[in-house]
């Protein structure tokens, strides 16, 4: 039979036409967040219906979307039912390939694996075991930031850590939530945590040598009955003696011994003292010494990592504002009332929040409660740096940057060893002093508020409300953006007003995942790299090369690993937006936020480098600001809505839109009179300002709560003068343990000794002490220093009048030879 070639044309055609676009490479299998070259793979093409044929059968999301880093919580992939019978298979990170199950209802299901690590952990799905062609994200939790819930917990864990020590034993104690093991029947089991020693040659390429391990160690109860409580009273393991550290680990009876990221709940990570051979429990104290001392040689031969730390902030409001390099300590909490146990005396304590570049070590301060810096010379509340970041850091999953695990291994212990377990504190101590804050260097902070209003870093104020997009902090020295949109402000009835505000701010920096935090029905919304970020399970997010704290819903922290910090406060349903940055960016900033060099002269620095005096009218600092727009391929923002598309992807500056530079005082408006109480103090004018071209009180009044909360802030950050720490001397005491400027140390000696060098010394202004250090010597060792200066003395006398007695000899000599002579023969 004779083809018809145009026949064949015609029905490839319709071929073309009728096969959907996933056929010839629109699909968003395997590229779920991109954006192709007719279609888009974001969750922002749902709302502007531009999304690839296969968006939603291929970009999923997971239920609930966090699980400690432990593993073991049952994620729900939904959008997804299948038969129950049906093969599920998920890959984690692209390597950890575990089979999921389906309910009687088909829900499709993947558990969280053990991971060492913490972030946004990617989960491929496939559903015939060779194509993964679907994938979703869950947030992998640090052990002590996961959801408590979901935890077992161990009643007593002073009892835990402390059991076989002197007068600590009987029974120990769990409970649980059942409801979240789907078993009658349950096994605990205890797992333990090292690093292993992988030789030299795995740590060839400049990764660590070590590797982490948390292994399956044995049952404590198997077949138990899934009540929600156990106890038990635990036996000495001399076949376990290398697990020190470890956790509890509750699965079905169902499933074997040990069986790896099936559906769990873990305790905590916790020493491991319960399970301890006999030798600790015949004389703890004597085993813990032993341990200390061989830890103190381990510790004098590991590399030094204490001189690559950051210095402490000298004070309480310094530590607390510098909130771009230190955190909260959620062990001792001033704001939670915490009782900071390990650090008796202490308030408060901060962590660095990056670990160090070389070691992954960390820093932690702490403060008393009249927020001075405290010191482990002066007491055992003092804080204790960390060899290991108790965070972790990246690329996490090696030693010693495993979040928790390290750190517990390495500082934890050897606390336990030397100063909980036995009397050699000291020797802790002494590897773990506290660090000074004399080099210590509060950030600049930058502020946007109200109308907007700026504040730059160096303390220049200027009104700026054009409409648009614009750079409000750029740095190529660390490849820093920080970009700002405004709005026009809609009065409550819908009225437009002749003026701005902020409704989004974005940033990124170097490499790091793109943040952005706008307004939204009123709210705060955080979105990492275009796709929003839900913080209803947790309030803290390690994300890539930045982290975002979220402690209430009107708050949003923004840390980089420079140390720079965004803070974004919703006040009134207004924005304020604050930068700080670290001493660094001195003569390294540029946009509206100006050059950071404590000048204001050249704070209001055009794009190409010409400066706007202070006091140019309204008309020109407009023309400046207009001229940091950005551009649409330099911009951070997120357009997924029609209307952000139509209003600012078209320009970065409404070049339509004037404001009113001068809203006209109304004496006899109704303002006025509640505006003249609101608005008084600091910031008066800002507050009158806002109030008057907004017609809001409320306006008004966010602005000037913004502006007094940014003068507390400068307050806090203010740079202060260190002059280090003093030591007491020995046989003698001090009194005080403040070493700021004008602070005075007082100094005695105990009964016995006498003090040589000053009884008091005084902190400078240029950072020195006044006087000599003084020194406590025994009064005997005095006397007896006394009595042979004494005698010392009187041979010097001697020798000196031998010495004249033999000059004047000499003399006459040489006048009277003879009669010397004759002298001489005679004597």
């Amino acid at each position: 039979m004779r083809k018809n070639p145009r026949g064949s044309v015609l029905i490839c055609g319709i071929l073309l036409i009728i096969i959907p676009k996933t056929v010839v490479g629109l699909t968003c299998g395997g590229k779920c967040g991109s954006v192709l070259e007719d279609c888009s793979c974001r969750p922002a093409c749902v709302s502007l219906k531009n999304c690839c044929e296969d968006y939603k059968q291929s970009c999923l999301q997971l239920a609930p979307h966090s699980s400690c880093m432990l593993g073991g919580r049952a994620l729900r992939v939904l959008g997804l039912v299948l038969h129950p019978g049906s093969q599920l298979h998920c890959r984690f990170k692209g390597e950890i390939e575990r089979d999921g199950f389906i309910d009687a209802e088909g829900h499709a299901y993947c558990v969280s694996p053990l991971l060492y690590e913490t972030g946004w952990i990617t989960v491929d799905i496939s559903t015939d075991g060779k194509h993964f062609d679907r994938s979703a994200e869950f947030l992998s939790v640090h052990p002590s930031k996961a959801d408590r819930a979901f935890e077992v917990t161990l009643v007593n864990s002073t009892q835990w850590q402390h059991y076989g020590t002197p007068n600590v034993g009987g029974q120990l104690k769990m409970t649980w939530n059942s409801s979240l093991i789907r078993a009658d029947r349950i096994n605990v089991e205890l797992w333990g945590y090292r690093e292993v020693d992988r030789g030299a040659a795995a740590g060839a390429n400049g990764s660590s040598s070590l590797r982490a391990e948390l292994s399956y160690l044995y049952s404590v109860g198997r077949n138990l009955p899934n009540s929600g409580g156990f106890s038990f009273i635990p036996e000495p393991k001399d076949d376990y003696r290398p697990w020190e550290l470890g956790n509890i680990r509750i699965i079905s009876s169902a499933e074997s011994d040990g069986a790896r990221d099936v559906e769990a709940l873990w305790s905590a990570g916790h020493v491991l003292a319960w399970h301890l051979e006999q030798s600790f429990r015949d004389d703890s104290s004597a085993w813990a010494r032993r341990k200390c001392l061989q830890w103190e040689v381990l510790e004098e031969k590991a590399p030094d990592f204490l001189s690559e730390l950051v210095d402490c902030p000298c004070t309480l409001a310094q530590a607390r504002a510098d909130t771009g390099r230190f955190h909260t300590d959620y062990s001792c909490n001033i704001e939670t009332g915490s009782v900071c146990s390990y650090h008796p005396g202490s308030a408060h304590c901060v962590r660095a929040i990056q670990a160090s570049p070389v070691h992954g070590s960390g820093q932690q301060c702490c403060y008393d409660g009249m927020g001075a810096l405290m010191v482990t010379g002066d007491s055992f509340g003092g804080g204790t740096p960390d060899r290991a970041h108790d965070w972790g850091s990246p690329p996490y999953r090696e030693p010693p940057r495993v979040p928790g695990y390290s750190h517990w291994l390495y500082d934890v212990l050897s606390f336990c060893y030397c100063c909980l377990w036995s009397d050699l504190c000291q020797i802790y101590l002494k590897h773990r002093p506290s660090s000074e804050c004399r080099k210590y260097q509060p950030p600049k902070a930058g502020v946007v508020l109200g109308d907007p209003h700026f504040i730059t870093f160096d303390g220049l104020k200027y009104t700026f409300n054009g409409r648009g997009e614009y750079h409000l902090v750029s740095s190529p020295h660390r490849e820093l953006s920080v970009q700002a949109r405004t709005e026009q402000v809609k009065l409550h009835n819908g009225t437009l007003v002749k003026a701005t505000q902020l409704c989004s701010v974005a940033m990124k920096e170097k490499t790091s995942d793109s943040v952005e935090v706008r307004l939204a029905d009123g709210r705060l919304q955080v979105l990492r790299n275009q796709q929003v970020l839900p913080f209803t399970e947790q309030r803290w997010m390690d994300l890539h090369g930045v982290f975002v704290f979220v402690p209430c819903p009107e708050n949003v922290t923004v840390s980089f690993s420079s140390g720079t910090a965004v803070e974004v406060r919703l006040l009134e349903g207004t924005m304020a937006v604050t930068v700080l940055l670290p001493a660094e960016f001195s003569n390294r900033t540029q946009g509206l936020l100006g050059v950071m060099n404590s000048d204001q002269a050249d704070d209001l620095m055009t794009p190409l480098g010409e400066v706007v005096p202070a006091d140019s009218t309204p008309g020109e600092i407009f023309t400046f600001g207009a001229g940091w727009n950005i551009s649409n391929k330099s911009s951070l923002f997120t357009y997924d809505s029609e209307y952000l598309l139509d209003s600012y992807t078209s320009w970065s500056h409404d070049t339509t839109f004037v404001p009113n530079f001068s809203p006209p005082e109304r004496p006899d408006g109704p303002l006025v009179s509640d505006m003249s109480v609101l608005c008084s103090g600091e910031g008066a004018d800002f507050c009158k300002y806002d109030t008057l071209v907004a017609g809001s009180l409320s306006m008004g009044n966010a602005t000037l709560r913004a502006y007094r909360s940014h003068q507390a802030l400068e307050k806090a950050l203010q740079p202060v003068v260190s002059c280090g720490w003093l030591t007491t001397p020995k046989n003698g005491k001090k009194d005080g343990t403040r070493y700021l400027e004008g602070d005075a140390l007082s100094f005695s000696c105990d009964e016995g000794y006498t003090r040589h060098g000053s009884a008091e010394r005084t902190c400078l202004d240029d950072g020195t002490w006044t006087g000599q250090q003084p020194q406590c010597v025994r009064d005997d060792v005095v006397a007896l220093a006394l009595g042979a200066v004494g005698s010392l003395s009187a041979l010097f006398t001697v020798g000196v009048m031998v010495r004249l007695h033999n000059r004047k000899r000499s003399r006459v000599t040489k006048r009277n030879p003879d009669q010397t002579e004759t002298q001489e023969q005679t004597c």
